[in-house]
């Protein structure tokens, strides 16, 4: 399996060094490592060149996921491609272990990785991605102690952060690859669920991936309101409105307690003018589709968070 390594790149010179070293250091070599440099002004384009490593440069910002885009475009011979942030560092054995699973598995299209902590590696940032029916995607085990071998059990598991993640080729291609109306975060969650509506499945391999955290330098608040709208009116039944609007309420108070209620209401603002393209972006008879793709699972109390040990 031919495998590449797409990095989208925006002003992260000082994470760079780390990423291309676990990257040189892998025991099964990648094929191609591309980064796609969408519009850094920080000098990293110079860096990465004077370094050998290949680069697409893009003279301006188009967001995370026009910047996959272009890296999936520029390794088109590439079965599988390994989509990393700038801001990881990739145990040794990261790629070996997950190409193997897209090996071993035809029905995986992408494969999830343990991510941890670059500032503190026994806390887990994420272990793959689950949507709500309320709109949330949770990422499994966040801010949580890697204690007791919770979370270095394979498995499936709903999506993948695209952090640090790799997919099959055929099924990107399958559904459209990535969105690029989202310009950054939950990009992957949209990605995750077209794969699901299309009947692949994503596998779990505790390999880890050390991650720093705010690599991508952009207000998380701001998106992440404007694009769980874009994402509920493209693909949610209408009969979870209710679910929607008492977390989108929730979230409003929340924002408020904790000093972000501007950058909140932005994002809710933002996504106004483009809530009509949505809705007209959804497809017929999706309500059965999505009721198997987005099982149902707690939007309150303690089981909510895909926890391992919230079950216990």
């Amino acid at each position: 399996m031919r495998v590449a390594v797409v990095v989208p790149n925006r002003d992260g010179l000082r994470w760079l060094p780390g990423l291309v070293g676990s990257l040189r250091a892998q025991t099964r070599v990648a094929d191609r490592v591309v980064v796609v440099d969408d519009g850094s002004v920080d000098g990293s384009v110079a860096w990465l060149r004077g370094s050998g490593v290949e680069v697409v440069a893009r003279s301006s910002s188009g967001g995370f996921a026009a910047a996959v885009n272009a890296g999936l475009a520029a390794v088109a011979e590439c079965e599988a491609v390994a989509l990393v942030n700038t801001d990881v560092a990739l145990a040794p054995e990261w790629l070996a272990r997950t190409v193997a699973v897209l090996e071993a598995v035809p029905t995986a299209g992408s494969v999830a990785t343990k991510m941890v902590s670059m500032d503190d590696p026994a806390t887990i940032d994420d272990a793959g991605d689950a949507l709500r029916r309320d709109g949330v995607c949770e990422q499994r085990g966040h801010g949580r102690r890697d204690e007791m071998g919770r979370f270095d059990v394979p498995g499936d598991v709903w999506g993948a952060c695209a952090g640090a993640a790799l997919y099959r080729r055929r099924a990107l291609d399958a559904v459209g690859g990535f969105d690029e109306s989202y310009g950054m975060y939950l990009e992957d969650v949209d990605v995750a669920l077209r794969l699901q509506l299309a009947g692949w499945t994503c596998r779990y391999e505790p390999v880890v991936a050390a991650h720093a955290g705010g690599g991508a330098g952009a207000t998380v608040g701001f998106w992440v309101a404007r694009n769980t709208l874009l994402l509920v009116a493209r693909w949610f039944p209408w009969r979870w409105a209710p679910y929607v609007a008492y977390r989108q309420a929730s979230w409003l108070v929340a924002a408020k307690r904790r000093g972000a209620l501007r950058d909140h209401v932005r994002g809710l603002g933002a996504a106004v003018p483009l809530l009509p393209g949505a809705v007209r972006a959804r497809r017929r008879g999706l309500r059965a589709a999505m009721e198997r793709a987005v099982p149902v699972r707690p939007w309150r109390g303690p089981l909510a968070g895909g926890h391992p040990e919230a079950a216990e």
